[in-house]
């Protein structure tokens, strides 16, 4: 099987993280579209193992979670009318859970905004948080209420931010014109949260990030993820990119150095060697028998 250099699977790697088309990378990188696919998929796999493998035992004070809108396919009121859609069409959301300290991806899940999706969000941000008790901000969807409560029950200060949203009557004439931000409203849901603290500006900050380096969340272009499975594999890849690769301009490090979990600038190559190891090894091979 013809194998790739890693200087050649380095390049493609690095060009999926800074939001390079996949078509863009094949003729870039004079490759075919499905050798980045299959990159793309193995490397998805990698990095999903990876971030369960290395975010443990995280020391966190402060998290602020929040969702993110995609779509796979066709947007939500359109999947009935498509042509052959395939499982997982539809609208996308992508929930984050990011300490505030070091901006650490602590925690993130691609799923719908269900309820079911924030209760697993939460779950597994409580099996990664190794801190007696932290606070927690989230925005007003209902469905972090009920989430935060059974993964933390008490041992979290827990607070909403909500946005306060009007119109623009001139404005509203524009078909993609977004609302003005006039306001916010505090609520404490549980304990004594720091009140200074309540916000959710950073996991704002890094999911404009996401959609900035992902080709797949640019609007208003065919740049969206037609699989469910290669959306998922695309968002690994960024956050194990974002988490130990990048370094960040405010901290000067990459946030898995500033939360304490690894001592060493991670690099592609690093990345690219994972995708390796994770790599099934073939079987050996049973003797040869000759037909008869």
């Amino acid at each position: 099987m013809n194998k790739l250099p890693l200087a050649k699977r380095v390049q493609i790697l690095s060009m999926l993280c800074e939001g390079s088309s996949m078509r863009s990378i094949s003729r870039v990188a004079d490759v075919s579209i499905n050798t980045v696919t299959k990159l793309l998929v193995d490397a998805g796999e990698a990095c999903l193992a990876l971030h369960d493998e290395q975010v443990r035992g995280v020391k966190s004070a402060r998290i602020q979670a929040d969702e993110i809108w995609s779509f796979c396919y066709a947007k939500a009121k359109n999947v009935a009318a498509a042509e052959a859609a395939p499982e997982g069409a539809g609208d996308v959301w992508t929930w984050t859970a990011l300490d505030a300290d070091t901006k650490l991806m602590v925690s993130y899940f691609v799923g719908d905004r269900s309820g079911a999706s924030a209760m697993i969000l939460a779950d597994d941000l409580r099996s990664r948080i190794v801190s007696d008790r932290i606070q927690i901000t989230t925005d007003a969807h209902n469905a972090y209420l009920r989430a935060i409560e059974e993964a933390f029950g008490a041992d979290a200060d827990y607070a909403t931010l909500e946005k306060v949203y009007r119109t623009d009557p001139a404005a509203a004439r524009g078909r993609y014109s977004p609302p003005i931000c006039t306001g916010t409203r505090k609520r404490v849901v549980e304990g004594d949260p720091d009140q200074a603290h309540v916000s959710t500006s950073y996991v704002e900050r890094a999911n404009l990030s996401i959609r900035m380096q992902n080709r797949r969340f640019t609007r208003l272009t065919n740049a969206f993820s037609k699989k469910f499975q290669n959306h998922v594999h695309a968002l690994a890849l960024y956050f194990a990119f974002y988490n130990f690769v990048r370094i960040h301009k405010t901290l000067k490090v990459t946030p898995a150095m500033a939360a304490g979990i690894t001592d060493t600038l991670w690099t592609m190559e690093d990345i690219a060697e994972r995708i390796e190891a994770n790599r099934p090894q073939p079987g050996k091979r049973g003797p040869y028998k000759k037909a008869t």
